[in-house]
């Protein structure tokens, strides 16, 4: 009898290969770390091969270190690091160049270009998005003019275009599978998330061939098999979701109103709006939250460029401690109310100020301000973010979270989750299984292979490990998250 479900978490630095069982538990994780590409300022590119590589190996991995069969795996759930964007060839799977990186921001000029020409209005309410290097269409665009023959290539039908799930279906099922799911094609800026389709008037709009676009599939659905050669069984590949909403499906947030916000890489709030594409007024994003039986659930997204890799940048950057778990200890020596401000702007700032020429910078530098004080900083960089997201969505949405359910590598920071809870004044619920990303996608498969009847059942699943309640008082609230609002006001070049 299948007892598990295997995840498959393909993320910005690593990828991740859980095994879960019924209850949704992680019965064991397999990670490997992968090189980062920096070929120019702003560009940031992924070999596919290392993404490939490190997916199989840890698949292997989990598989070998815990003795249990292939046979025992009841299918397979891919989540991803979305918008990140590769170009294939039909014939032989083989990257015509590396993977451009939902990070990178080499077609700013191209953006700024398209919303002077007027077409930001059309662009969002066909997609939800905006125009901004952060999504695929232009990162594809200059794969296609910039790679020697490979617009030629495209229009001769030969190439396949995909961000990294419909790669990883494509191999894992020895190219008999090019799609994609909802959750993935609304980060393209290429597919109209209303009429659920990849729409012609974006197509003509980027300069995209049809025919190099994978079939858009629900996010619990048939993406074929797992080939047997690469884990010694045919397994099915059954849920398939972007990062963000895969982590909004394993937190369970299935009505309107509730959301999640992950501390990742990058950080990123989403509030599931229900059947309602909600646009907002604060330059936010409409989103797919996932689709099942053919119908969307929408969501507005606020996406924060730099949460995680601010860490990694005061550890390996700075070098100022050696272990990300060592910054808890740091943060609890600075002393209340300090005044050093880090923005983290080291490829631009995301939502809600969309500034690709913005450039990172620490202010409030004093005499006596030192190690603990910069990586407090940091720290609290990614709870000021998550403010600034929630005060956008409080103008934009009817309905938002009165209590943020988190997740992430970063969560487990006890004091970064209380000071989170103080900035945001509402009660922060921190689950039992912070892995969220991957369960997720591990819920989604499950769904599809009869594991669980529906989404309540799902949800009844969910645990809280603890919650973090608001203990700053309104005025100190006020007084920091202001000063944070002048640093973002003196890095902005827009």
């Amino acid at each position: 009898m299948a007892d598990y479900l295997l995840a498959i978490d393909q993320g910005t630095t690593s990828s991740r290969a859980i095994l879960f069982d019924r209850d949704g538990q992680a019965v064991a994780t397999a990670q490997r770390e992968f090189p980062q590409h920096f070929p120019h300022d702003g560009w940031i590119e992924h070999d596919p091969e290392d993404i490939w590589e490190s997916v199989l190996a840890t698949c292997r991995e989990v598989l070998a270190d815990t003795g249990i069969a292939p046979e025992a795996i009841a299918g397979v759930g891919i989540t991803n690091q979305r918008e990140t964007t590769v170009l294939w060839d039909r014939a032989t799977g083989e990257p015509l160049y590396n993977a451009i990186v939902w990070q990178d921001r080499r077609t700013d000029e191209a953006c700024r270009q398209l919303r002077e020409a007027g077409h930001l209005e059309d662009v969002q309410s066909r997609t939800g998005l905006l125009i901004d290097p952060y999504f695929s269409a232009t990162k594809l665009g200059w794969l296609l003019d910039e790679v020697p023959g490979a617009r030629e290539r495209a229009e001769r039908g030969e190439l396949a275009f995909g961000t990294v799930d419909s790669f990883l279906i494509w191999r894992l099922t020895g190219g008999r599978v090019h799609a994609t799911d909802a959750t993935n094609a609304s980060r393209t800026a290429l597919f109209n998330i209303h009429e659920q389709r990849w729409d012609e008037a974006l197509l003509a709009l980027f300069d995209i061939p049809e025919n190099l676009l994978p079939e858009v599939k629900d996010s619990s659905d048939d993406f074929g098999h797992v080939d047997a050669r690469w884990l010694g069984e045919e397994l099915p590949i059954a849920g398939v979701a972007g990062d963000q909403q895969a982590a909004l499906v394993g937190q369970a947030c299935f009505t309107p109103g509730m959301g999640k916000s992950t501390y990742g890489t990058g950080c990123f709030m989403i509030v599931n709006t229900g059947e309602v594409a909600e646009t907002s007024r604060n330059r936010l994003l409409t989103t797919v939250a996932y689709r099942l039986n053919g119908k969307p659930t929408y969501a507005m997204e606020g996406s924060i460029f730099v949460a995680g890799a601010t860490v990694q940048w005061l550890r390996d950057g700075l070098q100022l401690f050696a272990d990300a778990a060592e910054t808890e200890a740091l943060a609890r020596q600075t002393r209340s109310g300090h005044s050093v401000y880090l923005v983290p702007a080291f490829t631009g700032l995301g939502a809600p100020h969309w500034d690709p020429k913005a450039r990172g910078a620490i202010f409030g530098l004093t005499r006596d301000t030192g190690i603990a004080e910069i990586v407090a900083a940091g720290l609290q960089a990614v709870c000021y973010q998550s403010r600034d997201l929630q005060v956008c969505m409080d103008d934009d949405m009817s309905a938002t979270p009165g209590i943020l359910r988190v997740d992430g590598g970063m969560v487990a920071n006890n004091w970064v989750m209380q000071f989170l809870a103080d900035m945001l004044g509402v009660p922060v619920d921190r689950p039992t299984v912070l892995e969220t990303t991957a369960l997720g996608a591990a819920y989604l498969a499950g769904l599809r292979l009869g594991w669980y009847r529906d989404l309540d059942e799902i949800a009844a699943l969910w645990r809280c490990e603890r919650r973090f309640s608001p203990q700053m008082d309104e005025a100190e609230r006020e007084r920091l998250y202001g000063g944070w609002k002048e640093a973002i006001e003196r890095v902005r070049t827009e």
